[in-house]
């Protein structure tokens, strides 16, 4: 399976707020909700299969997202390598969350399907992290040969400067959910 480019990438907390990012043009969805438990999560991605047939991910729990049917997973930078989740979930999505160009050709190297890269712009998510600016962005869209989806403070002014910069696409939370 493969990323649908470009990529709208919505972050959810949960099923209810999947449905309303798919409603509002996500082209794909993440479910990111570190506070629940395994089962629950679990739950919530089911559910949100059930609401949509817009292509889910689950943020780093891969047992999750095999038990859910899930189209893939996103792995933070420090989580397993892409190369196990690779052999755990052979036909899915594999994607990875980087913070700097030698993370993303890691990435790459190991197999992932796409990265995103963040955070680009200054984010409430992320207070008092540096952004990385357009600069970096254009730089690692540049490198690599796998789509790089850019994350971090990207609102609709925002999304075509991305795009201009190399971006495959965008992810973001509260573009999706406000």
């Amino acid at each position: 399976m493969r990323l649908e480019l470009p990529a709208a990438m919505a972050v959810v907390p949960s099923a209810e707020a999947g449905g309303r990012a798919a409603g509002r043009g996500a082209t794909v969805l993440l479910l990111r909700n570190p506070d629940l438990s395994v089962r629950c999560l679990e739950v919530e991605a089911l559910e949100l299969r059930s609401r949509t047939p817009t292509p889910l991910l689950v943020s780093s729990r891969i047992d999750v997202a095999m038990a859910a049917g899930a189209a893939g997973v996103n792995l933070p930078e420090r989580d397993l390598p892409v190369a196990v989740a690779r052999q755990l979930l052979a036909h899915g999505i594999v994607g990875r969350s980087v913070h700097c160009l030698e993370a993303a050709r890691r990435a790459e190297a190991e197999g992932a399907d796409y990265v995103l890269l963040g955070s680009v712009f200054a984010t409430p998510s992320h207070p008092g992290r540096e952004p990385l600016g357009l600069k970096v962005l254009a730089e690692v869209a540049a490198t690599l040969r796998i789509p790089v989806l850019a994350i971090g403070g990207v609102d609709a002014g925002r999304v075509r400067d991305c795009a201009e910069a190399g971006a495959a696409g965008f992810a973001a939370i509260r573009y999706f959910l406000d």
